[in-house]
């Protein structure tokens, strides 16, 4: 449509050729319709008086949709989102690059995991024999009616507290078989000392154990603990299960390499 109304204004034109005062008018009209300068109200003018009436307003809208898009601040603009979204392309390789070095060096810093990603046991040949400690504790919430039961030794299957203590420290005495790549350990102590607490109706739970080795026994201390929590679950079981065995942690360790670490420093 468009090219049909630019032949209409070139033939219209094409008499100023002869006239010196058109010629003035046509040239003038040339530069004012230049898609770089167009004036809007003087085309409008323009092909009313070819066509006799005004421009369709859908015809005006495409036509200076096509104007629009040729202005140089419309290329600029999109050579600047060009721009913009290559910056940010770069930046987010950046991150990434950056991220999956710090996975590599972190990597780097798990004992138990090859160059390739395989799971491996830590060999501690040359490590030196050092006097090692390890404290865990965990909570077993029985609920106010268990824990009645508990408190007063009627629960069907006996002693809940002194059955558990003993799970706890054979639980100790057996990690390495429990956990894949724990070394087996010759443990020199294990204590397990169950509490039973009032204020929330539960069972407190702290174990420890001790060696004299190359490795650490933070495992045989969890273990301890989260055995003893399963055996209070066990006796209990018959009268609720809604028992929850919650919060296994370390709490403090000893020895080693990496000395002493506690939670509450």
């Amino acid at each position: 449509m468009f090219s049909r109304i630019r032949q209409a204004m070139f033939l219209r034109r094409f008499p100023a050729m002869i006239s010196p005062a058109k010629r003035v008018f046509s040239s003038k009209v040339y530069e004012e319709i230049d898609p770089l300068t167009l004036n809007i109200h003087e085309l409008n003018q323009e092909m009313q008086s070819i066509f006799g009436q005004e421009p369709s307003p859908d015809a005006y809208k495409a036509f200076s949709g096509q104007i629009e898009s040729t202005k140089p601040e419309n290329s600029d603009r999109r050579s600047h989102i060009e721009y913009q979204k290559s910056t940010h392309l770069r930046e987010n390789y950046s991150q990434a690059k950056e991220q999956s070095a710090k996975v590599v060096s972190d990597m780097s810093k798990l004992t138990h995991v090859g160059s390739s990603g395989e799971a491996q046991m830590v060999d501690v040949s040359s490590k030196d024999n050092t006097k090692r400690t390890a404290l865990a504790c965990c909570k077993v919430v029985l609920g106010k009616r268990v824990f009645d039961l508990v408190l007063a030794n009627q629960m069907g299957k006996g002693d809940v507290l002194g059955v558990a203590k003993i799970a706890g420290i054979n639980g100790a005495k057996q990690t390495s078989s429990l956990i894949p790549l724990c070394h087996n350990i010759a443990l020199t102590h294990v204590r397990v000392d169950l509490r039973l607490n009032s204020e929330d109706f539960s069972v407190d739970i702290e174990g420890e154990a001790s060696c004299t080795g190359k490795t650490g026994v933070e495992m045989e201390a969890m273990t301890a603990v989260s055995v003893a929590g399963l055996t209070v679950y066990d006796m209990c079981k018959a009268a609720s299960k809604d028992i929850r065995v919650t919060d296994v942690r370390l709490e403090r360790k000893t020895g080693g390499k990496s000395g002493v670490w506690s939670r509450d420093e």
